[in-house]
């Protein structure tokens, strides 16, 4: 059964990729940082709604990082897209906690 949505006042057979790439469009993504409160390990990942990723963290409903709860909140940048969001995030991986990865989170300022 196909999924059908009317944009322009067309009906539009829409798979999920295409749904996805016009939610993009109106959806901000950030990529965040997350430090245990149980064993200081850091955690890197992105998504489109904060909140909802955090807690699910601290929910346990992460298998990686369900042994490392609670976690907190340490940094985090906004995308306009999942695109670059994704690149930024592969991009901080890559520091492995090294110098780069430090000096961002020793500058890094979030509210509580």
């Amino acid at each position: 059964m196909a999924d059908l949505r009317f944009w322009r006042g067309k009906a539009v057979k829409c798979t999920l990729s295409k749904i996805e790439r016009f939610i993009g469009f109106f959806v901000m993504w950030y990529i965040y940082i997350l430090q245990s409160l149980n064993n200081n390990r850091f955690y890197t990942g992105y998504t489109s709604d904060m909140n909802k990723r955090v807690s699910r963290h601290n929910s346990g409903g992460n298998l990686s990082t369900r042994s490392g709860r609670p976690w907190k909140l340490v940094y985090f940048e906004k995308y306009p897209n999942k695109i670059d969001a994704m690149r930024r995030e592969r991009q901080i991986k890559k520091y492995k906690g090294g110098s780069a990865f430090k000096k961002l989170i020793k500058h890094a300022w979030v509210a509580e």
